[in-house]
Formats: C-alpha cells, sequence, structure tokens
C-alpha cells in the first residue's frame, strides 16, 4: 500500500539526526527493532513470521545500542505494521524520540568531561582542610561531573517529556515563535506551550515542587493560565505527582481562577490516556507511566551504598554492593565535544 507522506516524514524524522555535537539517527536495524517491540506490545506478532519469536524489552537493561534487529526491511516491515494498526505511526514517532533520547544521553556519559580545578577551585574553601588535597580536589571533580550529568538529565529529558505527551494526545508543542498564545503583558511575544489540541492549551508537569523559583519563573508559571485565555484557549494543568504542597495548590487556583481544568496524579493518568485512545494508551502505559510508578513505589527509604572508579577510559559505578554501570570513555570523543554541551552551572541560577 505505501507510506502516505506524513507517515514517511515521520520515518525519515527517526532516522534523522538531531540537532547538536552528540545527536544520533537511527539506522535500519533500530528501526526493524522499534517496530518489532511495537507488533510485540500490540499483539500482533502471529502475523509477522520473520521476527525473532522473542523481542527483547525496550526497558531490557540492554545498552541502548545494542537493540537492533538485522538483515529485516525496516521500512516494509513499517509499512506492514500500518496495514493493521493505522494509528501505529505514532507509536513509532514517539518510541523513536524515547529511544534517540536514550542512545544521546548514553552518548553524554561517555564525553561528559570531568572539571578542570581552574572551574571547581574556590569552592575548596567550604571544605579546605576537612580533607588533604588531592581527597578534596577528587571529590569536588566527580561532585561536578555528577551535577554535569544530572543537569543534562534534566535538560534531556525536557526535550522529550512534553512533546512525546502532546503527539500521543493526538496535539502539537507549540514553541513561543510559532504559538498562538499570546503574553497578555506583551502580546507581540508568544508563549511557550507544551501541547495545544483544538482550543485547549495543555501545561504538562511530572511534579510541582514546593522549592521557591528564581527569576520571575513563578510568576511565569502563574501567568500561563491568564495569558491562554486572553489568547481564547483554555488552560489545562497535567500534574502526574498529587503529592500535595502550597505551590501546587496556589498554581490550581491560578487555573481555575481562569476557568482552566486541573488533572492531578491518576486524574492526570485517565486524562491523558482517555485522550490517547487505546494504541497511544498502550504507548503511555509501557513506556511512559509503568516505569515512572514503578521508580516511584519503590523509592528507599535512603541512598543505597555507592561505589565509583575511573581508570584507563572506564567509569564504573557500584549499587549496593553488586548493581553496577559501566561507562566506556573516549578521550578523542571528550576532548572534540563543544564547549556548549556543558550545562548552566548552578552558581548562575539553575536551579
Amino acid at each position: 500500500m505505501g507510506l502516505t507522506k506524513a507517515q514517511e516524514t515521520i520515518w525519515q524524522r527517526a532516522r534523522a539526526l538531531g540537532s547538536g555535537d552528540q545527536a544520533v539517527g537511527l539506522d535500519d536495524s533500530s528501526c526493524a527493532f522499534l517496530v518489532a517491540r511495537i507488533v510485540c506490545d500490540l499483539d500482533l506478532l502471529k502475523h509477522f513470521p520473520e521476527l525473532p519469536a522473542s523481542v527483547p524489552n525496550f526497558y531490557s537493561g540492554e545498552s541502548p545500542s545494542l537493540l537492533r534487529i538485522e538483515n529485516v526491511d525496516a521500512e516494509l516491515l513499517f509499512e506492514r505494521l500500518l496495514d493493521h494498526v493505522r494509528d501505529a505511526d505514532t507509536y513509532f514517532a514517539c518510541l523513536a524520540v524515547l529511544h534517540k533520547a536514550r542512545l544521546k544521553y548514553e552518548r553524554i556519559l561517555s564525553t561528559q568531561s570531568f572539571p578542570t580545578l581552574e572551574q571547581v577551585g574556590p569552592r575548596s574553601l567550604l571544605q579546605y582542610g576537612s580533607l588533604s588535597v588531592v581527597a578534596l580536589s577528587s571529590f569536588l571533580a566527580w561532585r561536578k561531573w555528577f551535577f554535569d550529568i544530572d543537569n543534562r538529565a534534566g535538560q534531556e529529558t525536557g526535550y522529550l517529556f512534553e512533546p512525546v505527551i502532546a503527539f500521543a494526545i493526538g496535539g502539537t508543542p507549540a514553541p513561543s515563535a510559532k504559538s498562538p498564545v499570546r503574553r497578555h503583558a506583551d502580546p507581540k511575544k508568544g508563549r511557550q506551550v507544551d501541547c495545544i489540541l483544538n482550543k485547549f492549551a495543555y501545561e504538562f508537569k511530572i511534579r510541582v515542587t514546593i522549592a521557591a523559583s528564581g527569576q520571575g519563573r513563578w510568576k511565569e508559571e502563574l501567568d500561563f493560565p491568564i495569558d491562554c485565555k486572553e489568547s481564547g484557549f483554555r488552560p489545562i494543568l497535567i500534574c502526574l505527582d498529587s503529592t500535595p504542597n502550597a505551590k501546587l495548590t496556589e498554581l490550581i487556583a491560578a487555573f481555575e481562577r481562569c476557568h482552566g481544568k486541573v488533572f492531578v496524579g491518576e486524574e492526570a493518568w485517565q486524562h491523558l490516556e482517555q485522550l490517547a485512545g487505546k494504541t497511544m494508551s498502550t504507548f503511555l502505559k509501557f513506556y511512559i507511566r509503568d516505569p515512572i510508578k514503578h521508580l516511584l513505589t519503590t523509592d528507599p527509604q535512603s541512598p543505597r551504598d555507592l561505589h565509583c572508579s575511573s581508570k584507563d577510559g572506564l567509569i564504573e559505578m557500584t549499587i549496593d554492593g553488586h548493581e553496577r554501570i559501566s561507562i566506556t570513555r573516549s578521550a578523542s570523543e571528550i576532548n572534540s565535544a563543544s564547549d556548549s554541551i556543558m550545562p548552566p552551572d548552578a552558581d548562575v541560577g539553575i536551579e
């Protein structure tokens, strides 16, 4: 039957490199794995005898780069999947975005440089004398490296989470430059919106923290429903974490004053799944909801023991004495990585 123009665009976007020095694209074998995984998720394996009887889980514990199926015509496989489930193209698009993000973060871990002493030296004054100079400098280097990779994780999750949820429910993210929602204080400026769906403007949040926001960010949060209402859109707040706190209460009140709607916790998931429909609600369950819920329900009372080592191009971390993370480091890639990938530092306003 062949791919429609829109489906061909989805396919090519999955294969294309993203932006930035560490961007990744997907080859035929990676795409074949994603299609095969969707076939299994939707219980269609009996219609695809060329696929292995056991396809690895997406969250299998394997390195994302090892999730591949060789010697299969991936594009033809994609076409045949769409013959069975027409909206599986959105499923594939969202799963491809998630897979590319995981591949990119694997590359970030391999290339994120340790800080120089010039970067972290002044911080030593807070603990100077409590450790030997060698021990203190090593501690500062590890601490800053962990901060950097965590900050990168926050950035990459932000790039990933909102668009995937938006596409899953049939909406579209709206960057500020193209947004139909204008700032009520300055209508010439657009307002970034996580998802536009008909005349609804969605704000997605994993959680609302009680910490005070700097640089006027909290005012930005409270202005969102006003901007939506003044622009002719109904504001909708989706917050996946139902833990009550004063900030969440204040934000809910701001949305309600503007005749918006608020979905928190279980109600938020139910609302998203209702909008997503049968196929995409499966995606949300397997790849977003269940992993987050599993992690939150098994949160230990205190962090487990952690041991870190760095030697001969290999970082190894052992958690609780037996679970291990190994990160192969490439000196050439670290040295060639652009300085622009270094995340903003904590002391310039990043929370």
